[in-house]
């Protein structure tokens, strides 16, 4: 088949068009390349006012005008690529909002590459309206909105809350009415869409194993533990509450440990960076793993993320024997660290048991499979 593959976030589409090529599918992907991570895409969406004097000339037109410069800037892109975005036999778009514009160009977006191809899925695996209304509405018992609804407006941007907005209701609505059906990536965006007439089912982030090589953990001297921060999202993943907790855990022990901190690096560099780690602190209001914590797993990393009970149930595993579930609780975060620095020998069976999970469930060729099987069913 040949297939387009449209917005990335987190390597997702990377990833999934590695394993769509094994099996001898066409995969093109159009895209931005997610901000500061810089993923590499086939045909790049640039930024044109996102620094400098015309960053702040789009900012002065938006205040008074409410146009959003970037936007056209972006719709253009996609009219002069036409040629070759054009008569793929299926076409996913990885989220309501693939390119962060404004909602009124998104739609026509979406309605431009609509007509020049023929089927077109969704993909549910960052903020969209239904995973946002859902988080709002206080049905799970904590949420990546949760800082929000306690009072912590700082990095408002970074929680979604647009897509609650009158004019992203619409595009929700509009794309709903559009698409063939659309497909959640983990537990997160799963249970929202639980019986909803367009909801296809769950298939699990696909990671490219083959590239990630798994190190045996030896722990020799210190226990190395990695706490990567992304500035924008820093309250919505929790890290507010790892650098409490390792502040805890640094006074106690100071003499076995080692924190690394980095802030917002390309992905490349990202990666690179907790090599040495054993232990990933990766993020909090979750009940799923996300793909930094999967790639971190592959590698062979004990993580800190999203395993709450319902991903146990779903995947048939035990508590803490793949990845460590990070509640939003300072003290219980530091006591399992605590539980880990004092039985180092629970890191080597949780990395090994990591590893094994991510080839068994997260296998990208697999997961391509399991796309294929879908898009075909309903083509």
């Amino acid at each position: 088949m040949k297939i387009l593959l449209v917005g990335e976030y987190s390597r997702l589409h990377n990833s999934l068009k590695e394993g769509l090529e094994g099996l001898n599918h066409n995969v093109t992907i159009v895209a931005a390349k997610d901000g500061f991570k810089n993923y590499d895409v086939d045909l790049p969406i640039h930024k044109k006012y996102d620094k400098g004097i015309l960053k702040k000339i789009k900012n002065l037109i938006y205040r008074f005008t409410k146009i959003d410069l970037e936007s056209f800037h972006t719709k253009k892109q996609i009219l002069n690529l036409k040629p070759k975005i054009s008569k793929f036999d299926v076409v996913q778009f990885i989220n309501e909002a693939s390119f962060g514009c404004s909602a009124a160009i998104e739609q026509d977006i979406f309605d431009l590459i609509s007509d020049w191809n023929k089927s077109i899925f969704l993909l549910s695996c960052g903020t969209d309206y239904i995973s946002v209304k859902y988080a709002h509405d206080e049905i799970p018992k904590y949420s990546i909105l949760t800082p929000y609804l306690n009072g912590n407006e700082k990095s408002k941007s970074s929680y979604g809350l647009k897509y609650l907005q009158p004019d992203f209701i619409k595009l929700h609505h509009h794309i709903y009415k559009s698409i063939v059906g659309v497909v959640a990536s983990d537990l997160d965006y799963h249970l929202p869409l639980l019986n909803h007439p367009k909801y296809l089912g769950l298939i699990p982030n696909p990671i490219n194993t083959d590239q990630l090589e798994f190190q045996p953990l030896k722990i020799e001297d210190k226990i190395v533990i990695f706490h990567g921060i992304n500035s924008h999202n820093y309250y919505k993943k929790g890290n507010d509450i790892f650098e409490a907790a390792l502040d805890i855990i640094s006074q106690k022990y100071a003499d076995k440990i080692k924190i690394v901190t980095v802030r917002s690096l390309p992905y490349d560099e990202y990666i690179k960076t907790y090599n040495q780690a054993h232990i990933m602190l990766d993020q909090i209001y979750a009940y799923d793993q996300g793909f930094n914590a999967l790639e971190a797993m592959a590698k062979g990393k004990v993580v800190f993320t999203g395993a709450e009970q319902e991903w146990l149930t779903y995947y048939n595993l035990k508590e803490d024997t793949v990845a460590i579930n990070a509640l939003p609780d300072i003290e219980n975060i530091a006591n399992k660290l605590e539980w880990l620095i004092l039985h180092p020998e629970k890191i080597v069976e949780i990395s090994m048991n990591a590893r094994r999970f991510v080839e068994t469930h997260h296998n990208y060729k697999t997961c391509a499979e399991s796309y294929i099987t879908t898009w075909q069913k309903h083509l």
